[in-house]
């Protein structure tokens, strides 16, 4: 399985410029980060993936279409591979505006607020990402799959700190539901 963090959001350019939260709610990809995420497709060819995952997210769900448009793939939206809810960033969409966006995606699984609403305990995460263990180590082929998800996400999974667009590739270990 292949974690990649989204592209440049507009919150990412910000942020970098100022350190300082610029108070963005679910940012959308800059054009910089658009063009980051088409040239991505490339990686993901030669690593073979044939799915994506994608978080809800704006940023990650417009890297995961231009991903899926570039190597016609399917994208399965996935709670479980959301950021830790802890910036003005992590404040997500309603499922509604989501599906006005993305009409071909599915958010029937999303609650009005699925990204928790408060500032997500180092616990409640860890907690998150064992239960996306235990799915991703039942599904067929996991190697195939790329998962379009966040910073803190991928840290908890692996401890390895990524920028836009970094890749991890998370080895499952099939009987327990852990990461190799």
């Amino acid at each position: 399985m292949l974690l990649l963090r989204h592209a440049e959001s507009e919150w990412n350019r910000r942020f970098g410029a100022s350190r300082v939260d610029p108070g963005l709610p679910d940012p959308p990809l800059t054009e910089r980060g658009a063009a980051e995420a088409r040239a991505a497709a490339e990686l993901l060819r030669r690593e073979g993936i044939r799915r994506l995952l994608a978080s809800p997210y704006r940023r990650a769900l417009q890297t995961a279409r231009i991903l899926a448009e570039e190597l016609d793939l399917p994208v399965t939206v996935e709670p479980l591979v959301r950021e830790r809810c802890a910036f003005s960033c992590d404040q997500g969409s309603h499922p509604d505006r989501l599906r006005r966006e993305w009409p071909g995606f599915d958010f029937s699984g999303l609650e009005p607020v699925w990204w928790g609403g408060r500032i997500e305990s180092v616990a409640s995460l860890e907690a998150r990402a064992r239960r996306f263990l235990e799915v991703a180590a039942r599904m067929a082929e996991p190697e195939t799959v790329a998962v379009v998800t966040h910073w803190g996400f991928i840290r908890c999974l692996t401890g390895r700190e990524v920028g836009n667009l970094g890749a991890v590739r998370l080895r499952l270990d099939r009987t327990a539901g852990a990461a190799g």
